[in-house]
């Protein structure tokens, strides 16, 4: 068994003496791991950094084989490590994707949606509507896409400004009444209007965070999202004030 590839790396943990088993993300093959010979070397670190994008090619005797990967640099994301708010971005995207994603199934959209992503925190762009679009997308690819196009009451288009925490579907504010306070508050940004402040990217990171913690509960034992998506959080929240 054997295929080349590009793709991300989500991870890198050492295995015996001196190899490494890393885990990437491609458009073709999806989550694949696979031990790189040498992997754990001081030559080798540079280039098996979490974000690096690498060219691959994975051979195993059996197509359900952990197997092997040769690796070679493509583009370096080192950059992203001046910028601590880049950084846990860059840590959450990982940690997301490692825990929601099935081994082995491709998901070209995300795929090109995450390298965009991890391309503009590495430019020093203002990623954060982009992050939260990405959130939303994975949602989707995970089978729980938010359904925010008209209210889930009243079908109208107009004035949707909450999310029910049930159904993932809009709601506007004729539609909640006397209920608005047992919704998710649904900044203007999750609709594609208008500039997202801090405040409103975590007001949609509160809603996307509940579902993904619903939906990975088996993946995460019923524990919260993964730390890395926490500390981005929480450098978000010190931006704002």
């Amino acid at each position: 068994m054997e295929w080349r590839d590009e793709g991300v790396l989500l991870s890198m943990r050492p295995h015996g003496e001196g190899s490494a088993i890393i885990e990437v993300l491609t458009a073709a093959h999806g989550r694949h791991m696979g031990v790189v010979r040498g992997g754990a070397s001081r030559k080798m670190a540079p280039v098996l950094q979490p974000g690096t994008q690498i060219a691959v090619e994975w051979r195993a005797r059996l197509d359900n084989h952990i197997g092997a990967f040769t690796a070679e640099p493509v583009r370096s994301r080192a950059a992203v490590l001046e910028d601590p708010l880049g950084l846990s971005g860059l840590g959450s995207v990982c940690a997301l994707l490692h825990h929601a994603l099935p081994e082995r199934e491709p998901h070209a959209h995300l795929y090109r949606q995450t390298i965009a992503l991890l391309d503009a925190m590495v430019g020093g762009q203002d990623w954060g509507g982009a992050y939260l679009s990405w959130e939303m997308s994975l949602l989707e690819e995970i089978g729980f896409g938010l359904s925010l196009g008209s209210c889930a009451v009243t079908g109208s288009r107009e004035d949707l400004a909450y999310v029910s925490p049930k159904t993932g579907r809009a709601v506007s504010r004729d539609g909640a009444g006397e209920w608005a306070s047992r919704l998710l508050p649904m900044p203007a940004c999750m609709l594609g209007q208008g500039p997202a402040s801090t405040a409103d990217l975590l007001a949609g990171l509160t809603i996307t965070a509940h579902f993904l913690t619903r939906e990975l509960a088996p993946q995460l034992k019923a524990g919260p999202l993964p730390e890395a998506r926490g500390r981005m959080i929480s450098r978000l929240q010190k931006r704002g004030g």
